[in-house]
């Protein structure tokens, strides 16, 4: 659905240098994927997100949204390509002085899609985020998830194929940002909408997104699907974003060997690791430190282990490598 080639912008910087933002991007987003885009403030997510629409154009490389060259369009022709490509971000951007159903309309009313229609269109859309009965109703009457909920309606007026979310989620509270992700999840599943998430945030990554682009300073450093990079964060940045907290650390303990456990999908209704080694192994097992969470039902991280010297150790470490879903290796400290 998207494909960037060698992707680069520049912007003049107050000192009258240059600032290159993003430097030679390479990434293909499939059709009917929720594809993450993350990295720390200034990384240059926003600007990325901006290329893919046009409203930065890049300085090298380029952009092809459903098969066409982005770059190469007409004005005219590029404004009916946006129409298939909208976008939400964390502001919401709605008109104040519309009510709920005058600012989905609005996007119509640009196409001069007939009246009829288009208020059909719009309550269907207010339906779809679940809030039919705001019609009426003003933004300033909303809550922060209400706006956002018709901000994402107001997005999806002109049947886009892509939506854009720039840190869609980052003005509002857990509780309601996890609403919002399950409505964007729903909107790909019934829609067959692609969704480019941009955010800052690694929880966002973990619940809906089925890959990841990591970007740091204006260049991907890791990409992939979300689980490999979880299991194995081979980046500084990436390892920065899994293990906020740092990686776990190993320390010398007398009498043990230390083995690190990276579990790579393995499955939340599996027999626990721990246990199982004392009951099957005869190995009692110290957990030095864990950073481990469940994604889609899966289990992804890792665990630093100190198993007892000896026959146990060894049975251990069999039993371990032979253990589905999971990858070892021992620590020398």
């Amino acid at each position: 659905m998207i494909e960037l080639q060698h992707l680069t912008k520049r912007f003049a910087s107050t000192s009258g240098g240059t600032v290159v933002a993003l430097k030679d991007i390479n990434l293909t987003i499939r059709d009917g994927d929720i594809y993450g885009i993350i990295g720390m403030s200034g990384a240059g997510k926003s600007t990325l997100v901006r290329c893919i629409n046009m409203l930065e154009r890049p300085d090298e490389g380029s952009v092809l949204v459903n098969g066409r060259a982005m770059q190469q369009l007409s004005a005219a022709e590029l404004r009916a390509a946006r129409r298939e490509i909208t976008m939400i971000f964390q502001q919401f951007n709605l008109l104040m002085q519309r009510t709920c159903l005058d600012n989905i309309l609005f996007p119509m009313e640009l196409t001069k899609t007939p009246k009829a229609q288009a208020e059909a269109r719009a309550r269907q859309l207010l339906e779809l985020v679940g809030l039919p009965d705001k019609a009426d109703a003003y933004p300033a009457q909303l809550s922060g998830g209400q706006k956002q909920r018709i901000a994402i309606a107001r997005a999806l007026a002109t049947d886009p194929k892509v939506l854009l979310c720039d840190e869609a989620t980052s003005a509002l509270d857990p509780n309601t940002t996890q609403a919002i992700l399950q409505l964007i999840q729903k909107i790909n599943r019934e829609l067959g909408i692609t969704v480019v998430v941009i955010t800052h945030q690694m929880s966002v990554v973990e619940q809906i997104c089925n890959r990841v682009a990591i970007l740091d300073e204006g260049t991907v450093v890791e990409e992939g699907e979300v689980q490999a990079i979880f299991s194995h964060p081979n980046s500084a940045a990436a390892r920065r974003l899994v293990y906020p907290a740092g990686a776990p650390k190993a320390e010398a303990l007398p009498g043990h060997r230390l083995v690190r456990v990276a579990f790579n999908g393995t499955q939340t209704t599996d027999k626990p690791l721990v246990a199982s080694l004392a009951i099957e192994c005869g190995a009692l097992v110290s957990i030095l430190a864990a950073d481990t969470r469940i994604v889609n039902g899966q289990t992804l991280g890792s665990m630093l282990l100190a198993l007892p010297e000896g026959d146990a150790a060894a049975r251990a470490m069999a039993y371990i490598q032979n253990y589905p879903g999971i990858t070892c290796e021992e620590v020398n400290v």
